[in-house]
């Protein structure tokens, strides 16, 4: 029997769509891709800016984003990466000291006014870079756990690649102007995003908002931390090249946005833009849960098998990053050749479900058979064939 491709709708699906159940999901874009850009415009006067849904990778705007410019004191997050890294496995504790050496001391730019010749915690260099982006304290790390700078930013450059930065080289540990050093958005996106889902037990760092280290006291340079709802992070820069920037991320009801603008012309411009696009964000977009890992989706029907359907079934649980307005034009669909010819392995690849978002490009993700089905017998697939001969495929 030809097989012939059936598209079946599964519109019914789309009253389901809830509240975010978890995060075992489909993401169809992690950092990539031009998002929903042309479907709901937006402007901003900073050079670079990426937005992201952090739960599914939806780029939901972005602007030069994979567009090489001095990262400034934002590139101070992969330090702190390769530092939370160390931690978590083991080699590093809170405790630990490292001695301050005169250049670290000398530095200039921000500081957290460590002494030379003293030895300092992790824990209050970790706040000193964060809080008070402190190049002093990054070189204190640096060295001590490089035994230089330039050694140091030779790990940054590896982990980098690691974490499939694109458009990104690292001088130094502090983001202090360098010839040849930068970062694109998306990469500073990628690195935050991976602070937050790769050291939850220490992410907390990036939401404090003051720390006083040698009697002095100093607040956190991130302005949303003050007064925007579910801000908890990241990391604010600035050079004379570039401007301003900021990585910023807020969560709300399960769901967290994270952004990154830099080249914006003040400190007032770059608080004032950051929130209102996150603020655009949030309202825009919504997270919707169309399918469990292993749900049923739809059935298949199977020639000459011991069974006349197959289960077609979800591997992961399905999460989209929509536009609020487009959720009911949303358009889900089955599509499979027909029928399944016997026999059917389970979790093989069978189907497709599709996925049309008005003004994107339809999205596709596997459909797999839910169950084994053997193939009748000699008897049975002659028997078959007659009833369909004599009846049509319906019998």
């Amino acid at each position: 029997m030809p097989l012939k491709l059936k598209e079946k709708s599964v519109l019914s699906f789309i009253r389901r769509l809830g509240g975010l159940a978890g995060l075992a999901i489909v993401a169809f874009s992690l950092l990539g891709g031009g998002g929903f850009q042309k479907a709901m415009a937006l402007e901003t006067d900073a050079k670079a800016a990426i937005l992201i849904d952090a739960t599914t990778g939806a780029v939901l705007f972005e602007k030069n984003a994979d567009t090489p410019y001095p990262p400034s004191s934002m590139s101070k997050m992969l330090t702190v990466y390769l530092v939370f890294q160390r931690l978590k496995d083991g080699r590093l504790s809170l405790d630990d000291k490292f001695q301050v050496s005169k250049y670290a001391w000398k530095k200039g730019g921000s500081k957290m006014f460590v002494e030379v010749g003293k030895e300092v915690a992790v824990k209050d260099l970790l706040r000193g870079i964060i809080v008070q982006s402190g190049n002093d304290a990054s070189i204190v790390l640096a060295e001590g756990l490089a035994g230089s700078e330039e050694a140091f930013a030779s790990e940054m450059n590896a982990e980098a690649e690691k974490l499939g930065l694109t458009n990104s080289v690292l001088k130094n540990a502090t983001g202090w102007p360098a010839e040849g050093q930068h970062m694109s958005a998306r990469d500073i996106a990628t690195v935050a995003l991976r602070t937050i889902k790769d050291f939850p037990d220490y992410y907390s760092y990036y939401g404090e908002k003051e720390f006083t280290f040698s009697g002095i006291r100093q607040t956190n340079r991130n302005p949303l931390l003050y007064g925007t709802q579910g801000v908890d992070g990241l990391k604010t820069g600035h050079t004379e090249a570039i401007g301003y920037g900021l990585a910023s991320s807020a969560i709300r009801d399960g769901r967290r946005l994270l952004l990154v603008v830099n080249g914006l012309p003040s400190v007032r411009a770059r608080a004032q833009e950051s929130r209102r696009i996150l603020e655009w964000g949030f309202r825009e977009f919504n997270n919707y849960e169309l399918f469990k890992a292993g749900e049923e989706v739809d059935k298949a029907r199977v020639w000459l098998g011991m069974e006349n359907t197959v289960p077609l079934v979800i591997e992961e649980g399905l999460v989209l990053t929509i536009p609020r307005k487009s959720r009911r034009e949303m358009q889900i669909s089955v599509a499979y050749n027909e029928p399944v010819p016997a026999p059917v392995a389970e979790g093989a690849d069978i189907a497709r479900l599709k996925i049309q978002i008005p003004g994107e490009e339809v999205r596709e993700v596997p459909l797999l058979a839910g169950k084994n089905v053997e193939r009748l017998g000699f008897f049975g697939r002659v028997g078959a064939a007659m009833r369909y001969l004599l009846w049509g495929a319906s019998h």
